[in-house]
């Protein structure tokens, strides 16, 4: 399509110029910067012909449903000026029971004490959301998906490994939050068995993501409001409770292994959008500036991560157990170790607040349902990048067999394996520090910004990065993560010297981090020469 003109041009002006009125005053020119089109697919092309591709796609629009999957989004397509939408887009996905789950990990997991955590979640949090909102500034900018996006750092072959850990990071974590929302809807009513609590959020996420990008941003607008009455009830019971204890920081080796570990989870949750991030404003105009789409999404994220985990962390405080057998010994303890999260929420809700108590950890379990949004959404998007045949099968479609797999891996797993799922999804975790050792040295050192990338490439083999440096990091970025892991199932070497001899300490995000980020910049100044792409 190449550049569309905007409605009027004043020769000799760019679009940020200014010109001087008859008194001498500067005045801005006012024009929109041009678009560059090149690669966009228009929405009424998915309609066109009568293949059974277009027939389905006439049939799913006739209810509002989505046509578009990783497709460029043509300029005048981009129809979402509500910039507030990428704030609250993370606000409701991070308002949520999960991120409340972080925060208790602190305390009985860690053994932190309250001053420690707390600045470790403040501190943290801020580095890790530092590239979720980095890259959510690139979808007005490109009108591109996070994973297609992807290609110009780890090339056409190359982003398909990518594509495979992002599919296995949106089901794993989606079967693990629906089992920790049935978990929750069974604490409230023992009757609920927990393959009923997962189908009806599973259901109920996978509503809001077959209509596609509109309704999602427009469920997400609205669903942390109610979340954030409840955990502020929360808040008040458990301050009136009085059960709060400032437990003092720990000292020494084994504090220092805590801490990294405890940072290691908090990481991993905050910058786990990353991998999604620009597929969230790809409906944005162009001319929306990146400095305030970075600040809409930080202000979207930072909040909800800051106040729920600390919220979480205070009311683990209240846990006490034996210091010999680690066996639970007041009422908060008790009913963490019958019912995890589920029943310290009880246990703070249901004394003084009775059914309405009830009530409220009900709608703390559908709160699921804005955590899950975005991974189902993205998912179908990871698995149109896989081939052009995977392309070809429409994005709802995908939507709809993402939740068929993590449903199924989520019933069995609600009562035999839930542990053993939460595990392995902590092991793949650090996969996000590598494609963040990987993708920013090639946007700040190679590319050397936005105008390094030439959009309409994104549909080439042949113009973009071989991926062969790329993919090669990635195997010493995955090095880097096993040697500084500290985990359930495996505790790296350098990992092991760090902390309690018995448990570690992780340091696995950032070896990952760094051995990818070293090993790339050399691999790709090698590979550039070799290629010139």
């Amino acid at each position: 399509m190449g550049i569309i003109k905007n409605e009027y041009d004043v020769e000799g002006l760019s679009p940020t110029d200014s010109y001087p009125d008859a008194a001498g005053k500067q005045i801005s020119s006012k024009l929109p910067v041009y678009a560059d089109e090149t690669g966009a697919v228009p929405g009424e092309s998915f309609t066109i012909g009568n293949s059974p591709y277009a027939r389905i796609q006439r049939f799913a629009q006739r209810f509002g449903v989505e046509p578009r999957g990783i497709e460029r989004v043509p300029e005048d397509e981009r129809t979402d000026k509500t910039l507030a939408k990428a704030g609250t887009m993370w606000l409701a996905a991070n308002m949520v029971v999960s991120s409340f789950a972080i925060g208790v990990l602190a305390v009985p997991v860690f053994h932190l004490g309250f001053v420690d955590a707390l600045l470790t979640i403040l501190f943290i949090n801020l580095l890790g959301i530092t590239p979720v909102c980095f890259f959510s500034t690139f979808g007005p900018v490109f009108g591109l998906r996070q994973m297609v996006l992807s290609r110009f750092y780890f090339g056409w072959y190359g982003v398909k490994v990518i594509a495979v850990f992002n599919i296995l990071a949106c089901v794993g974590w989606s079967s693990v939050n629906v089992i920790v929302g049935a978990q929750l809807l069974h604490a409230v009513n023992n009757d609920i068995p927990g393959f009923a609590g997962i189908i009806i959020i599973a259901a109920a996420t996978f509503l809001v993501t077959l209509f596609g990008y509109k309704i999602v941003h427009y469920y997400e607008f609205y669903s942390w409001i109610p979340c954030f009455i409840i955990f502020l009830i929360v808040l008040g019971e458990f301050a009136h409770s009085g059960a709060f204890v400032n437990i003092p920081m720990g000292v020494g080796r084994s504090e220092t292994g805590a801490v990294l570990s405890f940072a290691s989870s908090v990481f991993g949750f905050a910058t786990g959008w990353t991998s999604y991030a620009a597929d969230y404003t790809v409906y944005q105009p162009h001319t929306v500036g990146r400095v305030k789409t970075f600040a809409w999404t930080w202000a979207g994220l930072i909040f909800p991560l800051l106040f729920t985990e600390t919220l979480g962390l205070a009311v683990a405080t209240a846990m006490t157990f034996d210091p010999e057998t680690g066996a639970p010994t007041n009422s908060y303890a008790e009913r963490y170790e019958t019912s995890h999260i589920g029943g310290l929420l009880a246990e703070v809700l249901f004394p003084p607040l009775g059914r309405f108590g009830q009530f409220c950890l009900v709608v703390l379990a559908l709160s699921i349902i804005a955590n899950n949004c975005p991974n189902i959404y993205s998912v179908s998007l990871s698995l149109q990048v896989l081939g052009r045949w995977t392309q070809a099968v429409p994005r709802f479609i995908w939507t709809f067999i993402g939740t068929l797999i993590y449903v199924a891996i989520s019933i069995p797993g609600y009562s035999h394996f839930e542990t053993v799922l939460e595990n392995f999804m902590l092991v793949i975790g650090y996969w996000l520090a590598i494609y963040e050792g990987i993708s920013l040295p090639e946007h700040f050192f190679f590319k050397r910004g936005i105008n390094g990338y030439n959009v309409a490439d994104y549909t080439s083999p042949h113009l973009l990065p071989p991926g062969i440096a790329a993919i090669l990091a990635f195997c010493f970025g995955v090095f880097g993560a096993v040697m500084g892991m500290a985990q359930v199932w495996f505790t790296g070497p350098i990992g092991k010297h760090i902390g309690n001899p018995l448990y570690g300490g992780d340091i696995g995000f950032p070896l990952a981090f760094t051995f990818a980020f070293v090993s790339y910049v050399g691999l790709r100044t090698v590979e550039k020469r070799k290629f010139g792409r």
